[in-house]
């Protein structure tokens, strides 16, 4: 018996039996290697296709990422990347210590907030709207109208602003003033700058921001419909009730999407209706790193600035992102 039970330890111990009590998974990476390469051969057309945006994405996004190193030094274009010397945290120190950090802080919170709060509702209610039009020659009338104001630029909004609302010879306030009325200001008022863009930005983006709505809204089932009809569910309590619901996804997600944007106003916009008189509270984050990157040639400074609003922006997408998988929604990730 025990000749019998050396020799079955003898066994065990040989090279083939230590093999096959090896753990299989240096095996499994292979597999799932092997699995890729099939899926990419399989769909090579579909990935193909995907290439010019990869190689977008890849050259102009990612790539220059590499170029915030300079925000931790002293950057020199003389010297270069390498050549520059390392500061560390102190263009950040600088910056939040700056005067004029919460002055800048709020004012692109505000416009924001305001953005948020006024415009991010209004292209689901157009688009609800749109959809409970009956006839399709109207809704298409409807439709490119409010498309066209996307397609211009912020120099001829900011143009037709100027016409419009200039204190001096304005239109609004030439018929304001036929009227024996009083001119109102609205180009220099500070009171009145931040719903001035907000505004604008409606007029111009609220009818484009419906596309997608109005996809959501087609692919609803409209057996729900027949339902709620058959339940005695007028129009307001089909929009509420089937609708709304239906496109709730798509609305969480865009709007996790726009928290990621709070920092960002719009340098283009905000450029061009800046003035004097409005500085207080037209200074953003956009336009103060284009006032000291770009004019004042502060590029390491500037660069720590848009870093921190870039930060920012991750936070809010990531915090708003998980408080909205806990409320049963998908999310972006």
């Amino acid at each position: 018996m025990k000749g019998e039970a050396s020799m079955a330890m003898q066994q065990a111990d040989t090279p083939a039996a230590l093999q096959s009590r090896r753990p299989a998974s240096t095996s499994v990476p292979k597999a799932k290697r092997n699995t890729l390469m099939k899926e990419i051969i399989k769909n090579r057309y579909l990935y193909l296709l995907a290439l010019p945006g990869l190689l977008f994405f890849l050259i102009f996004k990612y790539v220059p990422m590499v170029g915030v190193v300079i925000a931790f030094q002293n950057y020199s274009p003389f010297k270069g990347v390498l050549g520059s010397p390392w500061v560390g945290f102190d263009h950040f120190v600088r910056f939040f210590s700056n005067p004029d950090f919460m002055m800048l802080f709020r004012n692109t919170m505000g416009i924001n907030v305001l953005n948020l709060v006024l415009f991010f509702p209004l292209p689901i209610v157009v688009a609800v709207f749109l959809n409970e039009l009956r006839s399709e020659l109207y809704k298409k009338m409807i439709q490119t109208v409010i498309y066209m104001p996307h397609f211009l630029s912020w120099v001829i909004i900011a143009g037709l602003t100027f016409l419009l609302f200039a204190k001096g010879d304005g239109l609004v306030n030439k018929v304001i003033e036929a009227f024996g009325g009083t001119k109102i200001d609205v180009l220099t008022n500070p009171d009145s700058f931040w719903l001035m863009v907000t505004v604008q930005s409606i007029w111009k983006e609220a009818g484009w921001g419906t596309i997608l709505f109005l996809a959501a809204i087609a692919s609803v089932d409209p057996g729900l419909y027949e339902a709620a009809r058959m339940d005695g569910a007028g129009r307001l309590r089909q929009i509420w009730h089937v609708t709304l619901p239906a496109i709730r996804s798509v609305i969480v997600v865009l709007l996790i999407l726009r928290l990621g944007h709070m920092m960002d106003v719009g340098f283009e916009q905000i450029f061009l209706m800046y003035n004097g008189a409005v500085s207080q509270v037209a200074e953003v984050f956009d336009t103060y790193v284009y006032t000291v990157g770009i004019k004042q040639g502060q590029f390491s400074y500037s660069t720590a600035a848009g870093l921190f609003k870039s930060v920012v922006g991750l936070i809010l997408v990531v915090v708003s992102n998980k408080l909205a998988k806990k409320m049963g929604e998908e999310g972006v990730y």
